[in-house]
């Protein structure tokens, strides 16, 4: 990092194992000599005039929604719910800080705002540039989350924080240094958003070849059919239409007993469930799970908007609430229904039939709607090959993905350890200019 930029003439030891060494004129000094913390809080839930007023109130999930200005937040409260929680509002340019796991996401207020529990707000003293702490307290967030302490969840203790070291430059070096890292973070912030720009058209671009496939066949000059199905137009004539319930059957067999692998339906497919580490949802008896055999379809049917479906390649149990299901279609390509029954999802063809309350992620395919749907059977042989078709797509585009993924992954390295050079000293922007 030192390679482009000049360091300074003269360092002495700090004696903070991640600061390092620092300039000579520069102090490290406790987080509470330049700030004062002020904790939040939360209003009374039963009481409902204390809610949906004009003050905004952060909470971590607010914090981990924006980049470094905060203004706005989920819920509000009134001035009587400001009262009754025992928290102030902290002025503009006060840093919020999430002191609940995950510790670290940081915002900076960009007008008076006041947060619950699990944040803290840092308001800054006279001469304390509020963005050179922002960019300092963004790359200690492993050095903080070390502080935590609890069982439940982590939480960083107001004691603990006040006493966080943290490098401090003369008040003009904070303002050059931020200023600094302004310029150039926005920088690797655009290379990263043009990255991420790639990855969303490489994935359409994905869908949509793999969609015209499984829906049009791999030849241009074929002679293509209606088919009457809205979302399905036209096929090649030669296709034949079948219900899902003539492709498919439906099984629920109840595991009985336990000791099987716990099988998760997830959007990048099927996952053996890690229920050691007791992370997400747990079930008191897996006794009452359904089987799910190595080749099986399952289908988290419940939710249309998150779900989604995939092969087996596991022996275990799922949920009895997901549903399981064979191809039973003797001249049919596992592979080719499994691209179309994920276009269900992705383009969300299964949607219009789903039943629920999609705004609490229910909007579920029944059964009936399941069996009713109208899928398009190329013979075997064009099965096949549209399979292999999305197989070698899958795999060029897959390896554009990975490098994109990669590019950012470097680049937000870079940015990390370009801030961490800053705010420590290890490189000297005193002489810096913006060009």
């Amino acid at each position: 990092m030192t390679g482009r930029y000049k360091a300074y003439p003269e360092y002495k030891d700090s004696g903070i194992d991640w600061i390092g060494d620092i300039p000579i004129d520069w102090k490290w000094l406790p987080i509470k000599r330049n700030f004062k913390i002020v904790n939040g809080s939360t209003p009374r839930s039963s009481e409902s005039e204390f809610w949906d007023g004009n003050i905004t109130w952060i909470t971590p999930a607010d914090l981990s929604k924006v980049d470094v200005d905060i203004s706005s937040s989920s819920k509000s409260i009134t001035s009587e719910g400001l009262n009754s929680c025992g928290t102030s509002l902290v002025p503009k340019g006060s840093l919020i800080l999430s002191t609940r796991a995950p510790i670290g996401t940081i915002a900076i207020a960009s007008k008076e705002v006041c947060t619950n529990q699990g944040c803290k707000s840092l308001v800054h003293s006279n001469n304390v540039d509020s963005k050179f702490y922002y960019y300092v307290i963004s790359v200690c967030s492993r050095q903080l989350n070390n502080l935590g302490r609890g069982t439940t969840f982590l939480e960083l203790s107001t004691d603990e924080l006040s006493k966080f070291i943290v490098p401090t430059p003369p008040f003009t070096e904070q303002q050059k240094i931020a200023r600094f890292l302004d310029h150039e973070v926005a920088k690797i912030d655009k290379l990263i958003a043009k990255q991420k720009e790639l990855i969303v058209l490489l994935k359409e671009k994905r869908q949509t070849v793999i969609s015209h496939a499984v829906t049009k066949g791999l030849n241009p000059h074929v002679t293509m059919k209606d088919t009457g199905v809205q979302w399905l137009g036209d096929v090649p004539e030669h296709w034949e239409l079948k219900k899902f319930k003539h492709l498919f059957k439906i099984r629920k067999r109840i595991a009985g007993k336990t000791g099987y692998d716990i099988l998760s339906i997830t959007q990048k497919g099927i996952k053996v469930k890690d229920i050691t580490s007791g992370e997400g949802q747990l079930s008191m008896d897996y006794s009452k799970y359904q089987l799910v055999y190595k080749g099986d379809f399952a289908m988290n049917h419940m939710d249309l908007l998150t779900g989604f479906v995939d092969i087996s390649n596991y022996k275990g149990v799922t949920s009895p609430d997901y549903r399981v299901f064979t191809l039973e279609h003797k001249t049919s390509v596992a592979e080719y229904y499994l691209r179309l029954l994920q276009m269900g999802y992705l383009d969300k063809l299964f949607y219009p039939l789903g039943q629920g309350a999609a705004h609490i992620g229910r909007w579920r395919l029944p059964a009936e709607a399941f069996n009713e749907f109208l899928a398009p059977c190329p013979p075997f042989e064009e099965q096949e090959e549209i399979s292999k078709f999305i197989k070698d797509t899958h795999f060029k585009i897959d390896a554009l993905l990975e490098k994109a993924e990669d590019a950012i992954f470097l680049m937000k390295e870079r940015k990390s350890a370009l801030i961490s050079a800053a705010v420590t000293g290890k490189i000297n922007v005193r002489n810096w200019s913006q060009s």
